[in-house]
């Protein structure tokens, strides 16, 4: 059967919109370097005003600027939904790039440039979708409130992270919240030979554990035998830590995943057995074999300074990434694996975040979805990476990955996202503008 996409409105400022937020180049270099979202934030604020939406900018730092709105719903007594996206991107080198990473040129039916799929593509659907609504005289059934932030792509700190910690008072009475990432198209191979297009809803997130390993011994003439060389501590330590298998640990989210993705592509689920399941799910096992386990990562070493000196210190950083409920026991773990004379620290710490699966807000996010494309298979899945969703969670709020998408069959997706040649196809806009729309009209 031909694939296709159905009863997709003609949003035709959508892709223009996406063109436009990624022409600004809010490339954020980490640790506070960075061109700062002011320019993405006022055109976005305009783009609502234009709508009839007041918007207010709120600036954690010069430059580093956030917008924040609030729709009127039609049933004012419902709980609130938070529709949050962020303005800055990772940086690009522009000799690696086909086309000039913020140009927002389109070619060969895709938009390119950085942020086209991280994540100026939500940020232009939703805006289309507010200005559609607005246009047909259209309110969204609850309240809606819009989040445009900075520094996602550092700590949060000058974004979400500064917002929820000020402002608290911005997202009273929300209850859930979309976001990256989720609601795209998934083409899987099925046991029968059909083709079923997944849509995976991020229901749940990894945490994040950025920690610090220092090994501690005695400094000394490297051409001497010294049986306390913190280097060979620190060796000792991760490689015990790379060699270790983290066991299986099925979360509700992931469950449910490996339960309605095997139904959906007729294979065998066998939940004592992951390992052999993963491997009969084909390609959709990408979308989980990352979250049946925690993981550390080794990722900075930093020892010595001079070659024929036995340094007293050795450090590593290790990219830490929990499951919901399990931060503790891989602590413990951790601290035997590491050994004597080795010590850890935090970095950064986030804990992992957790929505219910069968709630009403899922069910309308896939509702939403079938609107567009009756096939869609919606399946919850958990994000092996960190959001703001993590800022917004601790007020309370559950927080999905819905950021729907249409993509064709062999578009390299979650190659895309910090990825050379950046791209998105501009149908693929268009039909996420359109789920959009019917979410906040129905939801």
């Amino acid at each position: 059967m031909a694939e296709r996409v159905v009863n997709v409105p003609a949003h035709n400022d959508v892709v223009d919109l996406c063109a436009r937020l990624v022409r600004f180049d809010t490339t954020n270099h980490g640790n506070g370097d960075s061109a700062g979202e002011r320019d993405a934030a006022e055109f976005v604020a305009q783009v609502l005003s234009d709508a009839g939406v007041e918007s207010t900018i709120y600036e954690s730092a010069p430059g580093r600027a956030n917008v924040i709105a609030r729709l009127s719903g039609r049933d004012p007594s419902l709980p609130a939904l938070l529709v949050q996206g962020h303005l800055d991107v990772v940086p690009a080198a522009a000799a690696d790039w086909t086309v000039p990473p913020f140009s927002g040129e389109i070619r060969d039916g895709y938009l390119w440039g950085r942020g086209a799929v991280d994540m100026k593509d939500f940020c232009a659907m939703v805006l289309s979708a507010v200005r559609s609504m607005a246009a047909s005289g259209r309110k969204p059934r609850r309240d809606v409130v819009l989040a445009f932030v900075a520094d996602e792509e550092d700590r949060g700190d000058f974004g979400a992270h500064w917002l929820t910690a000020k402002h608290p008072d911005l997202f009273d009475g929300c209850a859930a919240a979309i976001s990256e990432s989720g609601g795209y198209t998934y083409h899987v191979p099925a046991a029968d030979g059909r083709t079923v297009r997944l849509y995976p809803v991020a229901t749940a997130e990894r945490g994040t554990a950025h920690l610090r390993i220092s090994a501690t011994g005695r400094a000394g003439h490297a051409s001497r035998r010294n049986d306390e060389n913190a280097v060979l501590r620190l060796v000792g330590a991760l490689h015990r830590l790379s060699e270790h298998r983290w066991p299986v640990r099925l979360t509700p989210t992931v469950t449910a995943f490996l339960e309605r993705a095997g139904a959906a592509l007729d294979v065998q689920i066998d939940l004592s057995d992951v390992d052999a399941t993963l491997a009969r799910l084909g390609p959709a096992a990408g979308l989980v074999e990352s979250t049946v386990r925690n993981s550390t990562t080794p990722t900075v070493l930093d020892a010595g300074y001079k070659v024929n000196v036995i340094p007293s210190l050795a450090s590593a950083q290790v990219d830490t990434r929990t499951l919901p409920g399990t931060e503790d026991d891989l602590l413990r773990e951790l601290d035997t694996l590491l050994g004597p004379h080795v010590e850890r620290e935090f970095l950064t710490r986030q804990p992992a975040v957790e929505a219910p699966v069968d709630s009403t807000w899922f069910s309308s996010m896939a509702d939403a979805l079938r609107s567009q494309d009756p096939a869609a298979v919606v399946v919850p899945y958990c994000m092996g990476g960190g959001t703001d969703a993590k800022a917004f969670s601790a007020l309370g709020i559950d927080c999905y990955g819905f950021a729907p998408l249409w993509l064709p069959e062999g578009f390299p997706y979650r190659a895309m996202a910090h990825g050379v040649d950046e791209r998105v196809p501009v149908e693929g806009l268009r039909f996420g503008a359109a789920v959009l729309d019917h979410f906040l009209s129905h939801c």
